[in-house]
């Protein structure tokens, strides 16, 4: 069912747990070949290994891709025409396509125990052979219908109803496939071994159900991660065997821990603090990071992943949605992994800050702030926003950053107070302050103009009496411009919070 004019393209997670941030790579580089070319990007859902389902996972993979806006053109919520699309539900499709490669000479039905299987491979150990696998090699000292006569395996195969069914590996040939991003690639059959596609409890294994699935739902490019790349042997014979065109393959590069050394994991963001789910996850005990809950924009997030291995051949770091559809093919595609770098993604995350329109922000700072219980009008969101846009990271940082515009400090630069104040200037900021409490209108210009004006009328040094004014403000020398800021505090609260502050630092010379 060959499709070749057509781009359709598939992502093909399994719902085995949370969404890692490299699948949502593959999912991202799915997304914008198909959009590139016009093409259908495909959700389906493998969930053929009932052993590893873990409830919830399918719903969190969806809300993920909804989070980054990577839409899908048919999937299980979205349906199509080449549904079902979990693999659950098209468990009927698969055994007849298992059986008629058994029927061609391609495959075979095995009935070895565990305990069998247990005793081979202490054998083959006994043997030297430390990685034994069932293979040429092995086949024909096992328990199977090539080694047991017709009569005797058709009564095995009435007795269980449902029998593992596994791939017969021709030996001593080259199989030879073109990787979009690697190349010309080669195997030998002697390297492989006789894989299980169709499993006792009749569910086919990933190696037959994405080949029956792929050639179903007509799909045109497999593009998914490296650690599949050793795997696509045995499905390039499956095609051959079948008699079916094959789509072309891409394997992505892994996304590397920080160090460069390993392939990244779940556990990497446990030890060095930072997350690797796009959203939060929680396995027990154990609550994993998600890049939403950290304060990234999902923006931030895509931008920062597209560029961990392709390029859009040019020096752009800071590319739309749109602009990396454009740019976007896979001989950009790099075949070494890319290093996790998370200050980068930090980086990618501010930019985004600043550049995001304020009045797109305000709906979401103010829900922060009303889960913080901080009650905002949007007037004052957007111009606090205004003011803080270059100086946050993350979006929580609109309420780590900004608690002195709500609330008056409880903590001090002491350091800077002791350094700074000096008793002889007492008289003038008591004046400064009565200045600021008799102004009729208040506003940013207003009130520099009171406290610079005073400053040089009376000969003062900037430098001893701002630095002053902003630890009585907001606690500290970091922040935003100090006359703005007190134009957003208010004055009602510019001066109370003046004499109180004031109190408690000068108490604290005497100690």
């Amino acid at each position: 069912m060959s499709n070749k004019d057509n781009i359709r393209v598939r992502f093909a997670p399994s719902p085995t747990g949370p969404l890692h941030i490299g699948g949502v790579r593959t999912a991202l580089y799915n997304y914008l070949f198909a959009k590139k070319h016009n093409g259908t990007f495909i959700l389906r859902i493998e969930d053929t290994d009932q052993n590893r389902y873990v409830e919830g996972a399918e719903q969190y993979i969806q809300e993920a891709l909804q989070w980054f806006g990577l839409d899908t053109d048919e999937g299980p919520d979205t349906g199509g025409d080449y549904g079902p699309y979990r693999q659950s539900e098209r468990k009927g499709l698969y055994a007849k396509y298992a059986v008629s490669l058994v029927d061609k000479g391609h495959a075979y039905y095995a009935f070895d125990t565990p305990e069998e299987l247990d005793a081979m491979r202490l054998r083959e150990q006994e043997k030297g052979n430390h990685s034994p696998k069932y293979d040429g090699s092995i086949r024909m000292s096992m328990r199977n219908s090539l080694t047991l006569d017709k009569q005797e395996s058709e009564k095995l195969i009435a007795e269980n109803n449902n029998v593992i069914i596994r791939l017969l590996i021709p030996e001593n040939e080259e199989v030879v496939f073109t990787d979009e991003v690697r190349g010309e690639v080669a195997f030998n059959t002697n390297e492989l071994d006789d894989k299980v596609i169709l499993k006792n409890d009749g569910m086919p294994t990933y190696h037959l159900a994405n080949i029956v699935d792929d050639h179903t739902m007509a799909i045109s490019h497999v593009i998914r991660g490296e650690e599949w790349l050793s795997s696509t042997a045995h499905h390039v014979l499956m095609y051959r065997f079948f008699g079916w065109d094959r789509p072309k393959f891409a394997h992505l590069p892994l996304i590397m821990k920080p160090t460069g050394k390993g392939k990244l994991s779940k556990r990497d963001g446990a030890k060095f603090g930072f997350p690797v789910f796009p959203l939060e996850w929680r396995d027990g005990e154990d609550l994993y990071q998600g890049f939403r809950e950290d304060g990234y924009l999902s923006e931030a997030v895509i931008n920062f992943l597209v560029l961990l291995g392709w390029n859009p051949g040019d020096d752009r770091e800071m590319l739309s949605l749109g602009e990396m559809i454009d740019a976007f093919s896979l001989d950009r595609i790099v075949k070494s992994g890319a290093k996790f770098d998370i200050d980068k993604s930090k980086w990618f995350n501010q930019q985004y800050l600043i550049n995001t329109p304020t009045l797109k922000l305000v709906p979401i700072v103010k829900e922060l702030l009303s889960n913080k219980s901080v009650d905002a009008n949007d007037d004052f969101i957007n111009s606090m926003i205004d003011l803080m846009k270059e100086r946050v990271t993350f979006i929580d940082d609109f309420y780590v950053k900004t608690k002195f515009f709500f609330n008056d400090p409880d903590e001090f630069d002491n350091k800077i107070f002791r350094k700074k104040y000096k008793a002889e200037n007492a008289s003038h900021f008591q004046s400064i302050f009565d200045k600021l409490g008799n102004l009729s209108s208040w506003n940013t210009d207003e009130i520099s103009g009171v406290v610079k004006g005073y400053v040089n009328d009376n000969g003062l040094k900037f430098g001893e009496i701002l630095p002053i004014v902003r630890v009585l403000m907001t606690g500290s020398m970091q922040g935003p411009d100090l006359f703005p800021s007190m134009a957003l505090i208010g004055k009602d609260k510019v001066i109370s919070r003046w004499e109180s502050s004031m109190n408690s630092l000068l108490q604290t010379l005497d100690n």
